[in-house]
């Protein structure tokens, strides 16, 4: 089981408003902890944001994220809209 950490203030303090207002989210960060790669419609992104995770938490919402399997963390770089790629 992976454990989630924010990489910011800001990132924790978005994801915290995303989980008081949609319950289910807390739900699909559980599902991601099990399994980086497959939960959530997760998918490695390209380009210049090429070595990082995607995943699906809500109906706009996407999370990017970098997977450490050593230490079994992930960290949220991003949360909110489309606009965050």
């Amino acid at each position: 089981m992976y454990k989630i950490f924010t990489s910011n203030k800001r990132v924790e303090r978005k994801l915290k408003e995303y989980i008081v207002s949609r319950k289910d989210i807390l739900e699909k960060l559980r599902r991601l902890s099990s399994n980086p790669r497959k939960e959530c419609g997760a998918h490695p992104l390209k380009g210049k944001l090429a070595g990082k995770w995607s995943c699906w938490l809500g109906s706009n919402i996407r999370m990017i994220y970098i997977i450490e399997d050593i230490d079994k963390k992930i960290w949220a770089e991003s949360v909110g809209s489309h606009k965050i790629y």
